[in-house]
């Protein structure tokens, strides 16, 4: 076989050239071992670890293996002691027939690396088989006229030894009239001839028998017997002669049954029924033969199929025998000629599967490649697809090794179908394909990637614990464990964050959980970072940015900060009666915890003692006048405002406002209990005192208009006690209005007031500020001054 690499476009090939092997036959030596045949099973044959120079148990680790062509394995490897073993008896007769001498070649594969040793087992013959004659009786047919020295030649017997242990002599049992003469023949074999010693008288002995034997050379000899019965016939003096002696022919072995052969021909100078010649097969190489002859014309035609592979050639000897009993011979040498009728045949005896990703130059297969044809019909082309990682290398005679070009990724493609074809070189070519699937195992080498780089998170504030904000996910490229992720929450750089309070992940999916309710005024915003690591050995793992953003909700309502609604007295504001309409008469401040729409405030006068008199402005919450004020407006009023939120649902604060109308600064008050009273108040203690007069308006009516007259003269005696100084009772709190253009007044103060008894007006002294923060309390109780008795406090 002969082996060239070319690459074409369709395909990369690899053969080997016939020099090649020449010379690599030149240049390695096959280990030879000899044995002879029907060895018992178990024999061993020979230790080829010290035979090929190995270490000890050098064969079980590289995995050595014995392979030979043909389907039944002689030999078999103990490769823990390195010994070579007989597997079964060996048939020399079976595995070589005629072949000498017979040798069985074997090939002995190594591993890590690959390495190929020839190794030659010669079976010698032993004599295992007797001589056996075609027939147990042959009759010859001799004229009486024979002359003393004339050859008639016998059917040889047939031995399946070769060498020494065929058949080399041939007896026969003492007479009076022949004996045995031993031929050889241009193959070696023998064949008998009977030698006449005494002329024949039919008239005194008509028919003679004889015993002939056959006896091999081996040791000891074994031998075979037919018995040789002759008829003396009247004379003949003239013997059959074949045109040729030898006829050489070549026939193709694709040849159909009954195909003509070659026609011999033989002539006889006698006539009559001594000058009638029938042709017959009188010898031919081995037991049976595929031809048979015409006896009356001599033409030989093909009775059975022809195997140039089985045997290529055949050696026939015809036969022409006349009337009279002569006969004469000729040889007919038949040449097989080979037809490419075999396709090549591909075994694979080693397959790597599967191929690990990223690893360079990996040897996937090796085969061996055959054909039983000859010449160009043996030689073979390897081919592969082109489009493919791989490449077919020559290794040993018909040997080659499938390695990958280089390393693999499973990521791009995970299986390959790679389809071996064999071709030879005959007419027609004949090919075989082989397909091998070639699966590439994952290696972690992709790291888990997410589907962004960062991810932002809503979530609406008092959120229910445990809730499902988002998802985050990875992928890998990778298969199996490989690609299995598990996500983690990884460390915060920010030690005010208690991340782990705040967010749980599941390792599994990745869905992100808040675990407890999220308060948009406390956190708008965090950011953290998870981690997606793989189960690949090394692991393998990457990072995303999670920032979550708290969505507000309308959970606040609106917070006065002025006037305060918690103080005890309510808050009164100042007003001059000669107020121009816009005339600021203070401001509602306000704020809302929430943010956006959720904080943006509007303010609304809901209810006031005189409609029209005040009005508010919706964005700012300043509280001006409408219109001039006349004489005829009540001294007094309340506003009831009402502050709302843009949320959804808005929330709202209601704000009460006391106004009261002071002709200037120096103008007396009124009494304090009638500016702070509330008339609700008064309507609620009236009905109050109606109940309780009801339920005892039998038994308590004159102790009722006593108790009356008594509280009417102590009153009056008391204003007569006090003299000329009036005090109004309780407190009268309120807060003065800065009309100066800047608003209401940045800070809270005290003063005191008061009231001079000789004369119609009042004055106000002014003081400095007592309490600077505008959440004080704003009751203040009426405290003693040098200048007047009694004075009022405002805040």
């Amino acid at each position: 076989m002969e082996t060239a690499v070319a690459k074409t476009p369709a395909k990369r090939q690899v053969v080997f050239l016939t020099m090649l092997l020449l010379l690599w036959e030149a240049d390695s030596e096959a280990i030879r071992y000899s044995m002879t045949e029907e060895t018992e099973s178990g024999y061993l044959v020979a230790n080829l670890e010290k035979d090929l120079g190995l270490r000890v148990g050098e064969l079980a680790t590289r995995g050595a293996q014995i392979h030979s062509k043909g389907n039944k394995e002689l030999l078999q490897l103990d490769g823990e002691a390195g010994n070579l073993l007989l597997r079964e008896k060996p048939d020399r007769e079976v595995l070589c027939g005629v072949t000498d001498p017979c040798v069985l070649h074997f090939q002995l594969i190594l591993e890590n690396p690959v390495q190929f040793f020839q190794t030659d087992l010669q079976i010698t013959d032993i004599n295992d088989h007797a001589p056996e004659f075609p027939h147990r009786e042959m009759l010859l047919k001799i004229p009486e006229s024979a002359q003393p020295g004339a050859v008639f030649p016998l059917k040889a017997a047939q031995d399946s030894d070769i060498g020494s242990n065929a058949v080399q002599n041939y007896t026969v049992n003492p007479n009076l009239h022949f004996h045995v003469v031993t031929q050889s023949r241009t193959d070696g074999s023998k064949c008998p001839e009977l030698v006449l010693d005494k002329a024949l008288d039919r008239e005194e002995e008509p028919e003679l028998t004889l015993t002939l034997t056959a006896v091999d050379g081996g040791s000891p000899p074994r031998s075979g017997t037919t018995t040789v019965r002759i008829e003396v016939v009247d004379i003949n003096d003239n013997a059959p002669q074949f045109v040729q002696s030898l006829y050489e022919v070549q026939v193709p072995e694709n040849s159909p049954l009954n195909a003509l052969i070659v026609t011999v021909s033989a002539r006889d100078l006698d006539v009559g029924p001594y000058g009638n010649i029938a042709y017959s097969l009188f010898q031919g190489r081995g037991v049976t033969q595929p031809f048979v002859i015409d006896e009356i014309t001599g033409e030989i035609r093909l009775s059975d199929e022809l195997d140039f592979e089985v045997t290529n050639y055949y050696s026939i000897e015809i036969a022409a025998t006349d009337g009279g009993g002569f006969s004469g011979k000729c040889t007919v040498s038949v040449q097989v000629l080979d037809v490419n009728d075999n396709a090549p045949e591909l075994t694979i005896r080693k397959l790597t599967i599967p191929v690990p990703e990223n690893s360079p130059e990996t040897v996937v297969a090796v085969f061996s490649v055959s054909d039983s044809d000859s010449g160009d019909n043996g030689r073979m082309v390897c081919a592969i697809p082109n489009n493919l990682p791989f490449l077919l290398k020559p290794t040993f005679k018909n040997y080659y090794t499938l390695v990958t070009e280089g390393p693999l990724d499973r990521e791009s493609r995970a299986e390959y179908n790679i389809t071996i074809t064999v071709t030879d070189m005959g007419t027609p070519r004949l090919t075989t394909q082989h397909t091998i699937t070639v699966q590439v195992s994952d290696v972690n080498d992709n790291a888990p990637a997410f589907t962004q780089t960062s991810y932002t998170l809503f979530v609406q504030e008092n959120n229910s614990p445990a809730l499902h904000i988002g998802t985050i996910s990875a992928t890998d490229s990778d298969s199996g464990s490989n690609a299995h992720i598990t996500y983690s929450l990884l460390s915060t750089h920010d030690p005010q964050l208690a991340l782990s309070s705040l967010i749980s992940i599941n390792a599994d999916n990745g869905q992100l959980f808040a675990l407890r309710a999220l308060d948009y005024e406390d956190l708008q915003a965090f950011e953290f970072h998870v981690g997606a690591t793989d189960q690949g050995s090394p692991a393998l793992s990457s990072q995303a940015l999670v920032r979550v953003l708290v969505l507000d909700a309308n959970d606040n309502a609106p917070f006065v900060l002025y006037p305060l609604q918690n103080a005890s007295a309510p808050c009164t504001e100042l007003l001059p009666r000669a107020a121009e309409p816009g005339n600021l008469v203070t401001k509602v401040v306000a704020v809302d915890r929430d943010s956006g729409q959720n904080a943006w405030l509007s303010f609304q006068l809901l209810k006031a003692t005189e409609p029209g008199l005040f009005s508010v402005w919706a964005h700012n919450g300043e509280v001006r006048t409408s219109r001039l004020l006349s004489e005829r407006d009540a001294p007094k009023h309340r506003l009831l405002l009402l502050v709302k939120d843009n949320g959804d649902p808005p929330r709202s604060a209601s704000v009460t406002l006391h106004v009261l109308l002071v002709d200037g600064f120096s103008q007396p008050y009124l009494p304090l209990s009638e500016v702070a009273r509330d008339p609700a108040q008064d309507e609620d203690l009236l009905t109050l005192y109606l109940v309780i007069a009801l339920a005892s308006v039998s038994s308590l009516f004159l102790l009722s208009v006593l108790l009356f007259v008594g509280v009417r003269l102590c009153r009056r005696a008391r204003a007569a006690f006090l003299g000329g100084c009036s005090v109004p009772e309780g407190h009268f709190p309120g807060h003065l209005v800065d009309i100066s253009g800047a608003g209401t007044l940045s800070q809270c103060y005290q003063y005191e007031v008061c009231l001079r008894g000789d004369s119609g007006t009042g004055e106000f002294k002014f003081l400095k500020p007592m309490i600077p923060n505008l959440f004080q309390d704003a009751n203040r109780e009426v405290k003693e001054s040098p200048h007047c008795r009694d004075s009022f406090v405002f805040s």
